[in-house]
């Protein structure tokens, strides 16, 4: 077995992915050759990794692929590597038409970090904060101008969320189109429900005899409406300045409402930044970004030894009306170093922190690359903010390039991995930890035939 394994990190050395934080290929007709091997603790047990993770951008289309094997020291592949149906799917890991924030947006597969809206509502979502339980779902946005609208379908695996925003400028279809300001007037309305069968779980017992969960309070899908208005104060190719109003409501619970600043800077294309500043004002039994980064996480998790559960539903039953502040600031340099951050805090309460931070540093002929995505949720002071629990997700990876095509590179990443019942349903996630040395091959290429 011994030399099976030495024959397949021979063949793989030049094939190890990136990971999860790799920005795809933008430009027309460029694609990205990469994969290779490592070696890989999970949970300090260890595993040769080996990964094979091309993309290709073709016109405005996308496709990237995730094909991942753990193999341990007996040769077997780790059983969360491939033991759902939708594992096997999530070897496309997408495939696009447009980018974010152009006129026409799909993308199928992995949907990393979606907004709706201002935010109210889902904020960053997550459809794969486990790599054990890969979701495949679809994003369609489509902005005609004066007209548009934002959607979003998390899980094609099971019943998941659904949302959709539309959005219009009424002015426009008026005489007063070509007022300055007003005439770019913007009217939202959103809606958004989560459909599994565990999402309004706010009561039960466990049966630890025949370990069977027994709801006796269950909402049913959480669902969640709300409207919006925007007004564009500024609006050229070097500054903008955006106010807006949201209203949400959650059925069955509260509602709340935010006042915020959006303001954007380009420094002639060689300094972007964007802030975003909003006052929540919030009722009880309401949570501003429902939908979050963490959300799969914590809509539903049974403790089978103590026989008792936390959900985002019970949560959101117990929780006290409480205003806040809520930021985010996003820093693009030389399209080298890119850093965007969030963070919420209410004004009284000890454990309302919610952070998000993701950084790129890699020069396109540089020899460092250092990038890193970390979330955490229910922060409670400063000495809080960065220690790793159930409440955080990290990842990481430092590495040095001795060759334009190779990259040598330490991953570390601190995720979820699921706890399933008899029957294989997922009921629980637990803390999982993962190290990994890699040996990164990368090989752009120009589908026109040229460099």
């Amino acid at each position: 077995m011994k030399k099976w394994l030495t024959i397949f990190a021979v063949i793989f050395l030049f094939f190890q992915g990136y990971g999860q934080t790799y920005t795809p290929p933008n430009k027309l007709n460029e694609g990205m050759l990469y994969g290779g091997m490592g070696l890989n603790w999970i949970d300090g047990d260890l595993y040769y990794s080996f990964h094979f993770m091309p993309e290709i951008a073709y016109a405005k289309f996308g496709v990237g692929l995730d094909l991942n094997f753990d193999i341990d020291k007996n040769g077997n592949i780790r059983k969360e590597n491939f033991n759902e149906f939708s594992d096997y799917l999530s070897i496309i890991r997408y495939i696009r038409y447009g980018q974010k924030d152009e006129p026409v947006y799909i993308k199928l597969g992995a949907l990393d970090y979606y907004t709706l809206g201002h935010g109210s509502i889902m904020y960053m979502y997550n459809n794969r904060p486990s790599y054990d339980t890969r979701k495949n779902g679809l994003v369609c946005d489509l902005d005609f101008g004066n007209f548009g609208f934002e959607s979003i379908w998390s899980d094609f695996g099971q019943a998941g969320i659904a949302g959709f925003r539309g959005h219009v400028k009424p002015l426009q279809y008026t005489d007063a189109k070509d007022i300055p300001v007003i005439g770019n007037f913007e009217v939202g309305a959103t809606f958004a429900s989560d459909f599994n069968d565990q999402a309004g779980i706010i009561a039960g017992t466990y049966d630890h005899t025949k370990r069977l969960f027994n709801s006796t309070n269950d909402k049913g899908s959480m669902s969640i409406y709300g409207f919006d208005l925007g007004l564009p104060i500024l609006n050229n190719e070097y500054l903008g300045l955006k106010f807006y109003y949201d209203y949400s409501k959650i059925a069955s619970f509260g509602s709340g409402s935010a006042i915020g600043l959006l303001f954007n800077f380009n420094l002639f294309g060689l300094a972007n930044s964007s802030l975003k500043f909003e006052r929540r004002i919030n009722g009880d039994k309401y949570i501003a970004g429902y939908f979050g980064s963490m959300y799969e996480i914590e809509r539903f998790a049974l403790d089978t030894t103590k026989g008792t559960f936390t959900s985002k539903a019970l949560t959101l039953d117990n929780t006290k009306g409480e205003n806040g502040f809520f930021g985010e600031l996003t820093i693009d340099l030389l399209k080298a170093v890119t850093i965007t951050g969030s963070y919420q805090r209410l004004d009284d309460s000890p454990k309302s922190g919610i952070l998000h931070l993701v950084t790129d540093i890699s020069p396109k002929d540089g020899s460092i690359v250092a990038r890193a995505g970390y979330d955490k949720i229910n922060i409670q002071d400063e000495k809080d903010l960065f220690t790793l629990d159930d409440r955080s997700y990290l990842y990481t990876e430092i590495g040095y390039k001795p060759l334009p095509y190779l990259l040598c590179s330490m991953v570390y990443n601190w995720t979820f991995t699921p706890i399933r019942d008899k029957d294989d349903k997922v009921i629980d996630f637990k803390t999982q930890k993962k190290i990994e040395p890699r040996i990164s091959f990368i090989y752009p290429f120009n589908l026109a035939g040229s460099k």
